[in-house]
């Protein structure tokens, strides 16, 4: 307690010094928005003439400058696709002005459905180990079933791996699934994908910005140990009633917005979304792929997403969303598969007019459950639900920016499961956790860095962490810069289902677990939470206007990890004293390494667009007596994607995309045997006459290797039809195309191989209006 005290204190004096010292001079502020639409602009250039620096608009779309002396000052404008502005603006001492800017598309652009300029500045930017997509970028792949998806388009991010068509989820830089933070307009997200890994909850069209950081994120974002995935949805349209019809043979979708009160330069706006998707590849896999044998694909979800957005004219803004994800899977005579989530929440954006300071939060509440049915008929299910809450506090510093906030969190968590020798493992826990951060970020010509803090206290386990985190970067030259970040991160958060299981649509969460064994490798566990620290480092070089080249090395430790007890016998009670912990504890505690590095390379012109992604891994995991490999430690994976438009009206839209990857580690059989069942009546079994179940002797954990995978996507649009806000356009697409037979697990007990997903041709039709 000490040590916090005297960490807020100097903050505070921190804060304090820096505020006095900006009230003496003049600042200018506002939003930058589109003067027809309203939506803001995101990355818009604002530079100050006579001061000679300048500013770039946030998310937002909100800019200061700040610093400024008293007189007269010409304010210009710019972002790609629109008409320059250029404003004069008088300060005077002490002085806060507000002007938002209101820019007007080109001539030339008026007409296309979408104007995007360039993604941020990447040489004033200190993150390391970001990538930003938008809904241009999703739009690029090759879309499956006529419907492209975020989901699709985050495998091909340097650092991912995905394992698999049907129940595959995304590992970030050898982090598993848990460990990856997934927020949609800051509420958290339990599980993103549905079940046939193609498609994900989100819908690509309202998808405004996706920030993927794959490692040493900052200061702002806690309790996950690997990577996060901030996902934030745009307003509806704030000038007049449309929508969006999308069929094909996966799944339909339909969206509908509008104004709730029109935009209008000077005055407030408000508007409403609502999007609704829709899967029935179980009804229609008969139909269209009967040659794939339709009991392969009984896949069925649906989606809804709506949200309210209002907006002041100074730039203030409140949102308002909630979701509900429905996913089904039924496997004949196998098994039966059911999850739900739901949500609703807040996010706010306050900009007083007096202070140097933007104000912005979120409240939210989600929740998952799952249960699933197999033919053992033992029951397992899984629910976490609870909310979240922060608010954070922004100070623009001439070109440096000051930011701290508080977050609170509560979930709770309900499984049940059976283990692979019988044993019932259960869990009913509440949890709070409450945090606080602070992060100063500094920029100058060559060097800039991103310094933060975090505090972490985690109330239901009585414990708390100190989470220093920093990211720099050097500009060589204007074209090439050196960067690298570290960081330690811990959670409460542990996955339901064990690392080592290959294949499990079976997808739930516990929090840290009390039921561990006393010691691990020798030493006390006296912390039930999991942590990790982040080494990043690399180049970006920007060779030409359009070729950007990528490098970037990492190193993720992971001191402590909490894994289920496969391998338990007994229950944890006095009777069995005399046990390991190995054989009666529910869970076990591990550590783990994950290293490698990844290669980027990208070009972008009018017509074409190219990107290709190496990443070479090792994630290993130590539980004690023995080092394994993970079963996604892919050592190799190849990612490349190309988009070409061929005509000057741009009608047409190809697209391809080809991933290569090594073979994934699994378990070897090594012989069978008869299993006798001797729990139920101990010694007095008659193993004479009794008939005993098929028993496997297993070979080395993971100690042998899948044939590689690899699969060619490919997908042409075409618009029919295009008037003012009216578009019609078919997307032929092919899911593997040479279809190759990429193996998706190994039956023991038949022994037989199955399959992923054969080659799927589609065709879909769709309409904006």
């Amino acid at each position: 307690m000490k040590v916090n005290r005297i960490l807020l204190i100097t903050f505070f004096i921190l804060f304090n010094s820096i505020v006095a010292s900006a009230q003496e001079s003049g600042e200018v502020k506002g939003i930058v928005r589109d003067g027809i639409k309203g939506d803001a602009i995101i990355s818009a250039n604002i530079y100050v003439v006579e001061a000679q620096r300048g500013s770039t608009s946030d998310f937002d779309g909100f800019y200061t400058i700040n610093n400024l002396r008293e007189g007269s000052y010409t304010l210009i404008c710019t972002y790609i696709g629109y008409d320059s502005a250029k404003i004069v603006v008088n300060i005077k001492q002490g002085q806060t002005v507000i002007q938002n800017i209101f820019l007007t598309q080109k001539s030339e652009t008026l007409n296309t459905a979408e104007v995007k300029g360039k993604k941020n500045d990447r040489s004033i930017d200190p993150t390391v180990s970001k990538v930003t997509i938008d809904a241009k970028d999703i739009k690029r792949l090759p879309a499956m079933g006529g419907a492209p998806d975020i989901a699709q388009y985050l495998q091909i991010l340097p650092g991912v791996v995905f394992t698999g068509d049907q129940g595959g989820q995304l590992y970030i830089r050898g982090g598993s699934p848990v460990m990856n933070k997934i927020l949609l307009d800051g509420m958290t997200i339990y599980n993103p994908f549905h079940s046939i890994g193609l498609f994900s909850v989100f819908d690509a069209d309202l998808i405004k910005t996706a920030d993927v950081y794959s490692a040493g994120f900052g200061a702002e974002y806690g309790d996950r140990i690997s990577a996060i995935v901030d996902i934030k949805t745009r307003d509806g349209n704030k000038t007049q009633h449309g929508g969006n019809i999308n069929l094909g043979p996966f799944l339909s979708k339909i969206s509908l917005e509008g104004p709730l009160k029109s935009f209008v330069q000077g005055s407030g706006s408000s508007s409403y979304v609502l999007s609704i998707k829709k899967s029935y590849l179980e009804q229609s896999a008969p139909i269209f792929y009967s040659y794939a044998n339709s009991d392969k694909l009984p896949y069925n979800f649906t989606d809804i997403y709506a949200k309210t957005s209002f907006h002041s004219p100074n730039g203030s803004s409140l949102k308002l969303f909630g979701f509900r994800f429905d996913d089904r899977v039924n496997f004949p005579n196998s098994t039966n598969y059911h999850w739900v989530s739901n949500g609703f929440g807040s996010r706010f954006v306050f900009i007083p007019e007096s202070t140097k300071t933007k104000i912005d939060g979120f409240v939210a509440y989600s929740d998952y459950m799952m249960t699933q049915i197999e033919s053992d008929g033992k029951p397992r299910k899984s629910g976490v639900g609870g909310f979240n809450l922060g608010i954070n506090f922004t100070s623009y510093l001439k070109r440096d920016e000051f930011r701290y906030g508080l977050e609170v969190n509560g979930f709770n968590t309900d499984f049940e499961i059976f283990n692979s020798n019988g044993r019932r493992i259960t869990q009913d826990n509440i949890n709070t956790e409450i945090a606080g951060f602070v992060l100063y970020k500094y920029i100058r010509h060559r060097f800039l860095f991103d310094a933060g803090l975090r505090l972490q206290e985690y109330a239901s386990l009585g414990s708390r962490t100190i989470e220093p985190r920093v990211s720099a970067k050097y500009n060589i030259s204007r074209k090439v810069r050196f960067k690298a970040a570290s960081g330690m991160y811990s959670q409460n958060l542990m996955s339901a289902i064990s690392d080592r299981d290959v294949v499990n649509l079976f997808y739930g969460f516990l929090s840290g677990p009390n039921n561990l064994p006393a010691e691990f490798d020798g030493h006390p566990v006296t912390s039930r939470l999991q942590k990790s620290w982040h080494l990043v480092s690399g180049f970006e070089f920007e060779l030409t206007d359009n070729i950007e080249i990528n490098v970037e090395g990492f190193y993720k430790g992971f001191p402590q990890l909490t894994n289920i007890n496969r391998d338990k016998l007994f229950d944890d009670i006095p009777a069995y004293a005399d046990k390991p912990d190995s054989q009666k504890k529910d869970f076990i505690v591990e550590s783990g390494d994950a290293y490698g590095g990844d290669f980027t390379f990208k070009y972008e012109s009018k017509k074409f667009y190219f990107w290709a992604v190496y990443s070479i891994t090792w994630v290993d995991r130590f539980d004690g007596v023995i080092t394994y490999p993970t079963h996604w430690d892919r050592r190799h994976n190849v990612n490349t994607l190309l988009a070409y438009t061929p005509d000057k009206k741009k009608t047409w839209s190809l697209n391809l995309r080809w991933n290569l990857g090594s073979g994934f580690p699994f378990t070897q059989s090594v012989g069978y045997y008869e299993k006798l069942d001797f729990q139920s009546q101990g010694i007095g079994t008659n193993y004479l006459s009794n008939n005993g179940d098929l028993g496997i002797l297993y070979g080395q954990l993971n100690g042998g290797r899948l044939p590689y995978y690899h699969r060619l996507d490919f997908s042409a649009e075409k618009i029919f039809y295009k008037k003012k806000n009216t578009k019609v356009w078919a997307v032929f697409s092919i899911t593997n195309v040479y279809n190759r037979n990429n193996v998706f697990y190994f039956d023991r007990v038949s022994f037989t191989r199955v399959d992923q997903l054969p080659i799927l041709p589609s065709l879909s039709i769709n309409a904006n209006f």
